[in-house]
């Protein structure tokens, strides 16, 4: 099969399709996601490509009732309904299987507070010395650019690995507030940074910043769960509870390379 030829005509919907119809025991929507980039069935991705395909699949089901090509088989995994008479038994549990369209999406599980994260990220990636400022990151190396400089929450600051500072963006956000650590007297002290968001990222790799209700529960969860994804305490043998939150791989500002040819340049024609 020629991926390039069908990434710019299958939707979503079409390529998880293709990707399905050899998996009769049914995939998780982040495998479909990953095999759809891999086989070159889509080429714009988007921001989230998890979230848009997952959103297609449970859209599907909800709306398309009988005429859907998919099935819910468990918490985000899903096949192919088959139509044959020797079609497989539903693997969905019985206590799902009764459940409504609508009672199957309130079911879904929640991110907690914390939607976005990027960790040990590199401050020299980062264009400090201009009136705004961009901290880029990317789901995976084929998705879109997202600029997380407006996301609000916490953030730390390390020093060869060592968290030296935690602080917190509520009013600002998170990339005013690294500037100032910059430039105050934590300037020399810091070189890499790690940063939780509560804005979650649309597909169009806008941040959503709706405000959103949550109970005490889930708070002290994610702060739990926040905690030991940043520090990595050797007695947590698990991960913290409710924290399922997207992590962001760090993109280097664009400016710092043409900053770099600037100087090149520059070079070059005093020697001249």
């Amino acid at each position: 099969m020629e991926g390039m030829s069908l990434a710019t005509q299958m939707s979503w919907r079409e390529a998880a399709i293709e990707v399905l119809k050899d998996k009769p025991e049914g995939m998780l929507y982040t495998e479909i996601t990953q095999q759809i980039i891999d086989r070159g069935l889509r080429t714009k991705l988007g921001a989230t490509p998890d979230s848009s395909l997952n959103t297609t699949l449970s859209e599907s089901i909800r709306w398309d009732g009988a005429n859907t090509p998919f099935e819910r088989i468990g918490p985000g995994r899903y096949r192919l309904r088959s139509t044959s008479a020797g079609a497989l038994p539903s693997a969905v549990p019985p206590a799902l299987a009764s459940l409504e369209a609508e009672e199957i999406e309130e079911k879904k599980e929640t991110t907690g507070l914390i939607n976005a994260f990027g960790m040990f990220w590199s401050r020299e990636k980062v264009q400090w010395a201009t009136s705004t400022i961009n901290l880029f990151g990317k789901r995976d190396l084929r998705s879109d650019t997202v600029d997380f400089s407006d996301q609000r929450g916490v953030y730390l600051l390390y020093d060869r690995g060592e968290v030296i500072y935690v602080g917190r963006a509520i009013d600002r956000g998170i990339g005013v507030r690294l500037r100032e650590h910059v430039f105050d007297r934590l300037s020399g002290r810091w070189d890499r940074f790690s940063w939780f968001g509560v804005y979650k990222v649309s597909d169009n790799g806008s941040l959503n910043s709706s405000e959103q209700n949550y109970d005490r529960g889930l708070l002290i969860a994610t702060m739990e769960a926040l905690l030991i994804e940043a520090v990595e305490p050797r007695q947590n043998r698990r991960g913290g509870d409710r924290f399922s939150a997207v992590e962001f791989i760090q993109v280097e500002d664009p400016e710092i390379e043409k900053a770099k040819r600037k100087a090149v340049l520059a070079d070059l024609q005093a020697k001249l």
